[in-house]
């Protein structure tokens, strides 16, 4: 009895890995766990080899779709996944389950856990960011689509918003047609509803930015979660001048990538030190005098180092950010990332641009605000503080605990 006791829980994570976000995260929170209660299982697509550096889990192959399917998906606002995917998704996942038999699984973006989970009969914990809750009060924009592109911004808003209901439910069929076949419930018209249906829902941000309305006892705060890619320093990060401010820059792999030669070039005549991450597939162009490039940076020392980070709107690096209480300038291409950069605008710490219409003179004009004001950097402050009082692994482990005992 008594080893029955001590033996180990078994807990899988699951990413989508259609960014390396979606990896990331996931991967934070499992190098989190007291390897002493829990046994560490990790299932992702292949291609992420050099990101699992020291991470102690066991890895399982689970395939996704191909970046850049996922991406010209986003592009052109169609549905990510059609029925055919996830049921095969759905066929992968439970090949996983019933192998590794986990105690509990843990899934980042990972929608035919929805189905693959509860056929499987193992409880399903749900990663999202606070923004896509049905619990949380959002403003939508129109994100870089064919209708942004033809349209003045005001009047693409006024149609995205009213066409919006139209293509969450579009959006939401896939999965619908899924769970239908196996015999569950529909989960509605809702896009948001999909994104966050598992037995217990965990959101990676904090309560002060994204306050939900209502919110189930299924679903709590996780609070951020920040990761960096275990990564060698380059050859210049001890030779860097310290006497001019210093801002960092990274696009990250969801379609902004290909600005960085624009954001370069609208900071050379700065008197700024720009470094800058090219997420390994941009080439940085002829680099001006003031910046330096490598395909990664550990974020989170990059954003202490600096005072503006540059990015693509998104959560995992805005939050780097204002952990180290710096201002975001977001450059948002899509619906999650404007989103994100709602929140980020809202509460005062950093200024939203649109990455299908930036120009170098306006990046210029955002970041001498962001750099010469006070108020973007005190509000920044004050969420590092916010921020300091949520413990993700903490939570993440009293939950575990809950679902699966101690």
């Amino acid at each position: 009895m008594q080893a029955a006791s001590m033996e180990r829980k078994k807990i899988l994570f699951v990413a989508e890995a259609v960014t390396l976000a979606h990896v990331g995260r996931p991967l934070a929170l499992a190098q989190m766990l007291d390897r002493q209660q829990y046994d560490v299982h990790f299932a992702c697509a292949p291609g992420f080899d050099m990101f699992f550096k020291g991470s102690e889990v066991t890895r399982w192959t689970l395939n996704s779709i191909s970046s850049a399917r996922f991406l010209a998906a986003l592009a052109a606002g169609k549905p990510v996944y059609d029925a055919t995917t996830l049921s095969q998704y759905v066929v992968d996942d439970l090949r996983l389950l019933q192998a590794l038999k986990p105690d509990v699984v843990i899934g980042d973006f990972r929608l035919s856990l929805s189905v693959s989970a509860r056929v499987a009969q193992v409880p399903y914990v749900g990663l999202i960011n606070a923004y896509w809750s049905p619990y949380v009060a959002q403003r939508y924009r129109v994100p870089a689509i064919a209708l942004s592109r033809v349209l003045p911004i005001a009047l693409a808003d006024t149609l995205f918003n009213l066409v919006r209901p139209l293509a969450f439910a579009l959006h939401s069929r896939p999965l619908n047609r899924v769970r239908q076949a196996y015999q569950l419930p529909s989960l509605g018209r809702d896009l948001r509803r999909i994104y966050t249906d598992a037995d217990y829902v965990l959101y990676s941000d904090i309560r002060e930015m994204f306050p939900a309305h209502e919110l189930p006892l299924s679903h709590s705060y996780l609070g951020p979660v920040t990761w960096s890619p275990p990564t060698e320093l380059p050859s210049w990060w001890d030779s860097l001048p310290v006497a001019r401010d210093m801002v960092y820059v990274t696009l990250g792999s969801s379609g902004q990538g290909a600005l960085l030669p624009k954001v370069l070039q609208a900071l050379a005549p700065l008197p700024l030190t720009v470094i800058a991450a090219s997420a390994g597939n941009v080439d940085p162009g002829l680099l001006p005098d003031n910046a330096r490039v490598a395909s990664y940076l550990p974020g989170e020392q990059a954003a202490q180092r600096s005072r503006l980070v540059i990015c693509n709107g998104g959560s995992p690096t805005s939050q780097q950010a204002l952990a180290a209480g710096v201002p975001v300038l977001g450059i948002a291409g899509n619906l999650d990332q404007y989103l994100n950069m709602d929140g980020v605008v809202r509460a005062g710490a950093g200024v939203l641009l649109r990455s299908d219409r930036l120009s170098e003179e306006g990046l210029r004009v955002a970041a001498l605000q962001l750099l010469s004001r006070p108020e973007p950097r005190a509000v920044a402050g004050r969420i590092a503080q916010q921020f300091q009082r949520y413990d993700a692994g903490a939570r993440l482990a009293y939950l575990l605990a809950q679902i699966a005992g101690p």
